[in-house]
């Protein structure tokens, strides 16, 4: 459990990171070099889950070996399909990072929602239902890694 105080917004206490893969985690179907180190070492304090339409049909081989779940959504209501998978884990104790429309609702249902902008961008929606917002996959897990950093952003 990653437990953070942010005077004036709330008191995170996470026990679960849902990502999107595409990209979020990877780009063109492929892991983005370095995110599964770090996603190791955060399995250590959260329970780790990759939910995706899987576009490129890679995800399950990118992420052999990682100590996390990965859920294929189907192509239809993939909204509404992400949304109650955390709602099924607790959304209070949720940390969810995505940057594509079907993100949204997760994003903006989750105790704490990391909205991404990589090369295949970030659709506005989901930009606006954030909590934060990164430019790297790297940078939004190394927040969770050095929770001050949250703290600087996020208070008020």
């Amino acid at each position: 459990m990653i437990d953070i105080n942010v005077p004036g917004f709330r008191h995170f206490q996470l026990s679960h990171l849902v990502l999107d893969y595409n990209g979020t985690l990877a780009i063109d179907g492929r892991l983005m070099p370095q995110a599964g180190e770090i996603l190791a070492a955060l399995a250590e304090v959260l329970q780790i889950h990759v939910i995706t339409a899987d576009t490129f049909g890679l995800a399950q081989g990118e992420l052999a070996g990682l100590p996390l779940s990965l859920t294929i959504a189907p192509p239809e209501n993939q909204a509404a399909t992400k949304l109650a998978y955390i709602t099924d884990l607790g959304t209070e104790r949720v940390v969810a990072i995505g940057n594509g429309r079907n993100d949204r609702q997760m994003l903006k249902a989750a105790a704490l929602g990391i909205a991404l902008v990589q090369r295949e961008g970030g659709a506005v929606e989901t930009l606006v239902s954030a909590d934060v917002i990164a430019t790297s996959i790297l940078d939004a897990l190394e927040l969770l890694r050095q929770p001050r950093r949250l703290v600087a952003t996020l208070r008020s």
